[in-house]
């Protein structure tokens, strides 16, 4: 089982009004990913197909039909997963992915 570091960004993020359609997809892709045991990206591939993997041990998740973009940090050695954004894609193209 993945270790996920934390569940109070995508908690916080929902529970605005504004982005309260996300919970239920937050939810899922937290259920999802915390049952998972990848040990690379090309596993986790398989299970998300339209993640996008973009270097610097991050990945990129689409929630709710891509209305929204989800970054985290994994490491598959100790099984964790570091939630470093959730936000719209207008928000998502201000950042830099692969430092966040």
């Amino acid at each position: 089982m993945m270790r996920i570091i934390a569940f109070s960004p995508l908690r916080t993020f929902f529970e605005k009004p504004e982005y309260a359609d996300s919970e239920a997809s937050l939810r899922a892709w937290y259920h999802d990913a915390k049952a998972a045991e990848w040990i690379n990206s090309n596993e986790l591939r398989q299970q998300f197909k339209n993640a996008s993997i973009v270097g610097e041990g991050r990945v990129v998740f689409n929630i709710k039909g891509n209305a929204y973009r989800l970054v985290v940090a994994i490491d598959y050695e100790f099984q964790v997963i570091f939630v470093r954004f959730i936000g719209t894609h207008k928000q998502y193209d201000k950042i830099d992915v692969k430092t966040i």
